[in-house]
């Protein structure tokens, strides 16, 4: 050893011994010292917290979007509801009887909870396996009516309180649909990080049961879409076309969340859809339950549609029933 290195003095620390050359406390540079070299990594926008979440950061349109859309579904969807159960058929457009707008309404009132809970989400996973199916009914919806505009209530001429309505429905409807279209874009347009590994799957054994139920809905959504004159058939209750269309939009959007539930394959990106599923099965229960003698339950479409209702309605509590087992971060 040479002198030099011989007469060096090595700082003592409190307590007792040397500090190690470089200032590390072990070997392995995991002291104090070390702690800033290893802080957790942030993000473009400086929010640690996403960018250890991972994922497309929630773009500030999409909650604002789901609130507003929630606000006005309570409102009308109440309203279809509330005409349906007193027995008057309340419809933007001309209609066969109270059960098609109030079975509208009550899949408006049902989706409610969920728009709501979008608010507290913070990436863009958490929430898509609802707001696409939202962006399949506004946008729907404003096609069908637009598609349908002669049989309108404001182009029959009907009670100056249902053309009002079918006014306002239709600029309401273009003004969200616009607005949905912009949100999903500007969300598209955010940078996104790896997202985190799934922390609570799906089981495996509710996964042709999901498939099965969301293959059903797109299916008879889809079919009354495209040739309302021939699937009107499968409802079990007089529709008209547009009835029978938006009908089709509503169940191609529930199918489409239960597919996007077995895509995620991951109940806690699903928060927000748990909470929609039976809240739209209760409220289409109430509806049919009310105007019963308007369905024709003997049919095969009558006993399909209460299997595909009772469907939603187990998928979305045996969903918030396993999501309450997994202790799963929040990002």
């Amino acid at each position: 050893m040479s002198e030099a290195s011989e007469g060096a003095e090595v700082p003592e620390v409190p307590g007792g011994g040397a500090a190690p050359a470089g200032g590390q406390a072990d070997g392995d540079g995991g002291g104090p010292g070390a702690g800033a070299s290893t802080t957790e990594p942030v993000d473009a926008a400086g929010s640690a917290g996403s960018a250890g979440f991972g994922g497309r950061e929630l773009a500030p349109g999409v909650p604002m979007l789901a609130s507003a859309v929630a606000v006005i579904s309570l409102l009308v969807g109440a309203l279809l509801v509330a005409m349906s159960l007193a027995g008057h058929a309340f419809s933007p457009w001309q209609t066969s009887g109270p059960l098609s707008p109030g079975l509208i309404g009550a899949a408006m009132l049902g989706v409610t909870p969920g728009l709501f809970a979008i608010g507290r989400a913070r990436v863009w996973e958490e929430v898509r396996t609802l707001v696409l199916p939202l962006a399949v009914v506004l946008l729907g919806l404003l096609a069908v009516s637009l598609l349908n505009a002669d049989k309108l209530q404001a182009a029959k001429g009907g009670s100056l309180v249902l053309v009002l309505f079918s006014l306002g429905w239709v600029a309401v409807l273009g003004l969200l649909g616009l607005s949905t279209v912009v949100c999903l874009a500007r969300q598209y347009a955010t940078s996104a990080h790896p997202f985190r590994e799934r922390t609570a799957p799906l089981p495996g054994w509710s996964k042709p049961f999901l498939a099965l139920l969301g293959s059903a809905w797109c299916g008879i959504g889809a079919g009354l879409l495209a040739v309302p004159g021939c699937w009107a058939a499968f409802v079990p209750w007089d529709v008209t076309r547009p009835d029978a269309q938006a009908l089709g939009v509503w169940a191609v959007s529930l199918g489409t969340g239960v597919l996007g539930a077995l895509a995620e394959d991951d109940l806690a990106r699903t928060r927000p859809a748990l909470l929609a599923l039976p809240g739209v099965a209760v409220a289409l229960a109430v509806v049919l339950g009310v105007r019963a003698a308007d369905v024709d339950w003997a049919s095969g479409p009558g006993l399909s549609l209460i299997t595909m209702v009772g469907g939603l309605l187990l998928a979305g509590l045996v969903g918030r029933r396993l999501l309450s087992r997994h202790p799963l971060p929040r990002p």
